[in-house]
């Protein structure tokens, strides 16, 4: 399909393009930028005056909740979601049911992603069977399915010769290794350590079960050469870590969760299940950490954290409720709030969410590698067009996500996100065009 996006402001964060173009598109890519061949007959226009035309948006963490979890959501709902939000590529963790330890269920889950064409779904292999933290999957065969690193997801492992084994197996191969920092034995509460917990009495996860764990892999990435990426930090003392160890010169990489970003233990007010959350929300100073850590580069990129939860999962008592909320509708709008509170320019702050989650992924995304995350000449037509005036109220009824619970549902408030998505275009094909 041939598509003309007309009168736009053009924002490509990897090169510093940001200049009033439209764009031209044909055969899945992008035919010219500005100077739009007059023989050029589009069969679709997107108007794009008063909006920015952005890198469409990759998120490196969202659950879609297929296989296992079809209540809670659907391979459509949640791409669908997607799309909705802007985001053209998106990475997914194993905790699946089964666990995504098998080559057929990679290749089932990609080929169903495939026929919906709503957005770009990169899995992430399960690093041990069943995430029982005790044998190594196939990492080959998994790599051959198209999962594009390997990740314990929620759970850690527990025997840390295993951990040691499975870094040195994916080293060897140039596997990169995806791990939440979390201590197996001091993890295991629901919400941060500290006065709100205590005070609700709720069972604590203390900043050490992060830091523990952080230093256990960067000791062995010093080992084993394996290159390594942080998912969701959550600590103040755990940025300062990644910060010396980046410093050192270890290969690793790591993000935070909008909801670390913007949300602290106080908003967990009397016991909203909402805020029931994995990594929990922790105090302000790492908060401002956090947003700190991300602005200077320690920290990687922003991700969503998507994971739709049953409303019966978060109707129970606050220690009960299933951890996790919507995300992937919000991540463009909370992005754009982080960057205008800390001061920095679009181009920087869509820069998280677009070309630096796709130097995170570096050569897993094959054929893509060299253009996604940018709008250039010739690269692949995957496209945001978003205006950067127009507010929004979350709440669950316009959220197109099967997961209606979010921290951020603002419809009792009054309050506003900055930025709502106007066109979504994955591969020139329009995946999502607002009425």
């Amino acid at each position: 399909m041939k598509v003309l996006i007309r009168n736009g402001r053009v924002v490509n964060p990897a090169t510093g393009r940001d200049e009033r173009a439209d764009i031209a598109v044909a055969a899945g890519r992008i035919r010219s930028i500005g100077n739009i061949a007059a023989d050029f007959t589009p069969e679709r226009i997107i108007e794009a005056e008063g909006c920015v035309v952005s890198p469409g948006l990759v998120d490196l963490s969202a659950r879609l909740r297929e296989p296992g979890h079809e209540h809670e959501g659907m391979l459509e709902s949640e791409l669908n979601a997607a799309a909705a939000g802007g985001v053209t590529s998106l990475v997914c963790p194993p905790d699946t049911d089964p666990a995504l330890d098998e080559p057929g269920l990679v290749d089932m889950l990609k080929f169903r992603a495939r026929k919906l064409s709503l957005c770009r779904l990169f899995p992430l292999g399960a690093l041990t069977r069943g995430l029982a933290g005790e044998s190594l999957t196939e990492m080959v065969e998994l790599t051959e399915s198209g999962c594009v690193g390997f990740s314990q997801a929620e759970t850690p492992i527990r025997d840390t010769q295993v951990l040691l084994r499975a870094l040195q197996y994916a080293s060897t191969h140039g596997y990169p290794v995806w791990l939440r920092p979390q201590d197996a034995t001091l993890g295991k509460g629901v919400a941060a350590s500290g006065a709100v917990a205590t005070r609700l009495g709720l069972s604590g996860v203390p900043v050490a079960a992060e830091t523990i764990a952080l230093h256990t892999i960067f000791e062995l990435v010093r080992a084993t050469g394996a290159r390594v990426h942080l998912c969701r930090l959550s600590s103040a003392a755990g940025v300062a870590l990644v910060r010396q160890a980046k410093a050192d010169g270890l290969p690793i990489t790591a993000d935070v969760s909008i909801h670390s970003l913007h949300l602290t233990d106080v908003d967990i007010g009397y016991f909203n299940s909402a805020m029931r959350l994995s990594p929990p929300l922790r105090q302000q100073a790492d908060r401002e950490a956090l947003r700190a850590g991300l602005a200077d580069g320690t920290i990687d990129a922003l991700v969503s954290d998507h994971t739709p939860v049953d409303a019966d999962a978060k109707t129970v008592p606050f220690a009960e409720a299933e951890p996790g909320g919507t995300g992937l509708e919000l991540l463009l709008s909370l992005a754009l709030k982080w960057g205008q509170d800390s001061g920095l320019s679009l181009a920087d702050t869509l820069a998280r969410i677009t070309s630096k989650p796709v130097q995170v992924l570096g050569e897993s995304l094959g054929s893509l590698a060299g253009s996604a995350g940018q709008i250039v000449e010739g690269g692949v037509a995957d496209l945001c067009v978003f205006d950067p005036a127009a507010v929004w109220q979350v709440s669950p009824a316009v959220l197109k996500s099967r997961g209606k619970s979010t921290p951020f549902d603002f419809s009792h408030s009054g309050m506003a996100l900055p930025g709502q998505v106007r066109a979504t275009l994955v591969a020139g094909t329009v995946a999502y065009q607002a009425r």
